[in-house]
């Protein structure tokens, strides 16, 4: 498995636009975790699982849930679950719906944590990051699964792999 995430680009096209470019084809999916401002008949849209963020007008789901080579992931932007206050909220609504993979968005910082079988994931904003990693200037992630392992691997806005934030979590 193979795929890639991304959130919060808040209007900015033309950077899913060369994420699509880039890796459709190369990988089983990619996810956008909501606040795209994309309009629902966009055809970039058709190339993405995408859901409905705070800041979004279009109607897209409020979470979607896929299989990809045996493990359900939960794709959702997380202000409905107070992702702010912390991921025990997400964490029950992904229990409930029997995730593997939490894909989320909403507090524009990055971040990818392994609890008790679940893997989250925040890939940051894009567009408009927050936290320590604010100065990378926007960032997604791709995550890869073999027989053993998640890895976690952040880029910048430039698709180049930001040093040490190559995370790796057994399971």
């Amino acid at each position: 498995m193979k795929i890639v995430v991304v959130s919060d680009s808040h209007g900015d096209r033309a950077i899913i636009q060369e994420l699509v470019n880039k890796y459709a084809g190369q990988v089983d999916a990619i996810f956008h975790c909501g606040d795209s401002e994309l309009l629902a008949d966009d055809p970039l849209v058709s190339q993405l699982r995408i859901v409905q963020g705070n800041m979004d007008f279009a109607e897209f789901p409020d979470h979607l849930v896929q299989e990809i080579s045996g493990k359900r992931i939960l794709l959702t932007h997380g202000h409905h679950q107070n992702v702010n206050g912390g991921l025990l909220n997400l964490e029950l609504y992904a229990r409930s719906l029997s995730a593997d993979i939490v894909l989320f968005g909403h507090t524009h910082q990055l971040g990818a944590v392994f609890d008790d079988q679940m893997l989250f994931v925040n890939p940051g904003s894009i567009a408009y990051p927050r936290g320590q990693y604010a100065g990378l200037g926007g960032t997604y992630a791709i995550i890869s699964m073999n027989q053993r392992n998640y890895t976690v691997q952040y880029y910048n806005r430039q698709f180049e792999p930001v040093a040490n934030l190559e995370l790796r979590f057994p399971f």
